[in-house]
């Protein structure tokens, strides 16, 4: 078998849409195997994988890392004082915003006085800016996050004195 035989016989079988063929003679071995479908695939999905894993945790592991160390010794401390607050809490993924832009005053300090349904910051998911409201009206005892950093579902926000 020349090269020019096993260019058109890639060739055929590429046309065929077979996805193996396997064909031996005295003193030739050829497997065509094709699957470009399935190789792309596998490639796409690896690029588009690769840079998200890689840059989540870089990002999200060091704000873990310093809130575990900040808040082991806060917990004993503080766990009595913050049991008689309400702790509104994180809906979304994202970027946590104490303002609605860089020239704006924050939305809440601590002190302040707030009412259910209150603006009180901005989470960026994806490009969208979600306000998060208040669930409860109280006094605001503590802000826990810092401005634009990243935050987790469920992670706390605020401390709220509902008396």
């Amino acid at each position: 078998m020349d090269l020019k035989e096993i260019q058109s016989l890639i060739k055929f079988v590429a046309k065929s849409g077979a996805s193996e063929v396997k064909l031996e003679t005295d003193d030739v071995k050829i497997t065509i195997k094709t699957g470009s479908e399935d190789k792309k695939g596998e490639t796409t999905t690896y690029v588009q994988q690769i840079p998200v894993n890689q840059a989540l945790p870089t990002q999200q592991v060091t704000p873990q890392a310093s809130a575990a160390t900040d808040a082991a010794p806060a917990q004993g401390q503080a766990a009595e004082e913050d049991s008689k607050y309400i702790t509104i809490k994180s809906p979304i993924i994202g970027t946590y915003y104490r303002r609605p832009s860089p020239d704006k005053p924050n939305f809440v300090e601590v002190g302040d006085t707030i009412a259910k349904g209150d603006v009180l910051c901005i989470i960026e998911a994806m490009k969208l800016f979600n306000e998060i409201e208040a669930e409860v009206s109280g006094k605001i005892v503590k802000v826990l996050v810092d401005d634009s950093s990243p935050v987790e579902f469920d992670q706390p926000l605020f401390l709220v004195d509902p008396s």
